[in-house]
């Protein structure tokens, strides 16, 4: 009945291998499972804005991304049809660079990170369930790859495993301001397509992006909204190709590339939930998912997994109590994330801008301070909100 860690963490990707590898830092002892094993692939479009990039400078990390081989995205291009953005972030800490590692690449990398900082790894391990005494979690049941039960222990257990994520339906985690899925998106990689940055496409009900990433690869994702995506999925590639041909100069350099990898993709709900109770914690997607048209899901699991981290190291020590550290914890979350999930699930819907928000966009078409402003919104450096407001004043937008 003793109790064996201080943590166990649920899942060992972008928001769970950082947690595990933050505690391990602190002292504390971790245990940090998943049920694949590394490295693997998941369904990602795997871009690292500005604000993720600073934290793994923070952590260390970096110049083992740089290592990789993973090119550098220095320039956001935004393609509206009747006028074109292109800027470049606002630096946080230094860093104006973004990267999109393959998952296979960073996920590996992150996990590593964990294990040389003292958190014991397990790999192809099983959450079957949760131990609850009195109403608060104590540890999980478990299978190892060789198939055997476990229960290990722990003063808390943190559920890192995905917007699908078994730990919150298990503690059953409170939802709130959900919206529906809202695109389809579909993505595979390519082999000799050159591209100049992150370039983004958004046409009336569809869109896409496209960024380079290891190995001389690009990554390419077109998205339909949700309610067409029986439709799409009836001819994936065709579909595919004729979403890009919208996009002439971009359809030119595909037709000259070569597809290495099968489609992949699919959509995501948009909600939050309550990212704390009993004995229990949740950090990246399993506690705020939003549709990846903006890319935010990994640097937003890297900042949930340090104020996590520190909120918890604020319970352990007793500095707070647990509810009230975490309770700060949620607060710092949602405030961070509020303005871009309205914006995110606004360009989700890939419906034509309101003649408004068409008019500030043109505006901004051509100057460069506005453009690198854009830019640093879709990073997630530049809450939407201030951008709109200030471009709202010029005369052009009224």
């Amino acid at each position: 009945m003793r109790t064996s860690y201080d943590v166990i963490v649920v899942g060992a990707r972008c928001a769970g291998a950082p947690t595990a590898m933050l505690l391990a830092r602190k002292g504390y002892r971790v245990l940090l499972v998943d049920r694949a094993g590394f490295p693997s692939d998941t369904v990602s479009t795997h871009l690292v804005h500005p604000p993720g990039v600073a934290a793994l400078a923070r952590w260390g990390l970096l110049d083992d991304l740089v290592r990789t081989g993973c090119p550098p995205i220095e320039r956001y291009a935004f393609d509206f049809g009747p006028f074109h953005l292109e800027g470049r972030p606002r630096p946080v800490d230094g860093c104006a660079t973004a990267y999109a590692p393959r998952r296979t690449v960073l996920d590996t990398m992150l996990v590593d990170a964990a294990h040389r900082a003292g958190a014991e790894v397990r790999e192809r391990f099983t959450v079957d369930g949760l131990v609850v005494d009195h109403g608060r979690v104590v540890g999980v049941r478990g299978r190892s790859r060789a198939g055997a039960s476990v229960v290990e222990r722990a003063r808390v257990v943190i559920g890192a495993d995905g917007w699908s994520s078994r730990v919150a339906r298990m503690v059953g985690a409170e939802e709130y301001l959900a919206k529906p899925a809202l695109q389809w998106s579909s993505y595979t990689y390519w082999r000799d397509l050159p591209v100049d940055g992150f370039e983004t496409f958004i046409r009336p009900h569809r869109g896409g992006a496209a960024l380079p990433t290891n190995d001389g690869l690009t990554l390419l994702i077109v998205g339909w909204p949700v309610a067409e995506a029986a439709a799409y999925k009836a001819d994936v590639e065709g579909n595919y190709l004729r979403t890009l041909d919208l996009v002439p100069d971009l359809a030119e350099r595909v037709r000259a590339a070569t597809r290495v990898e099968r489609f992949s993709g699919g959509n995501v709900p948009n909600l939050f939930r309550t990212p704390f109770g009993p004995g229990w914690a949740l950090v990246g997607d399993a506690g705020y998912v939003r549709d990846p048209i903006t890319a935010q899901g990994m640097s937003d699991a890297f900042r949930d997994a340090e104020r996590c981290v520190a909120a918890l190291d604020e319970a352990f020590t007793g500095v707070r109590p647990f509810d009230e550290a975490l309770a700060d914890y949620q607060r710092s979350r949602d405030e961070a994330v509020m303005g871009m999930y309205g914006f995110t699930t606004e360009l989700a819907t890939l419906a034509p801008p309101p003649p408004a928000l068409q008019a500030v966009l043109a505006a901004a078409a051509g100057e460069p301070a506005a453009m690198d402003d854009f830019a640093s919104v879709v990073a997630g450096v530049l809450p939407p909100g201030e951008f709109f407001m200030a471009r709202t004043a010029l005369p052009t937008a009224v």
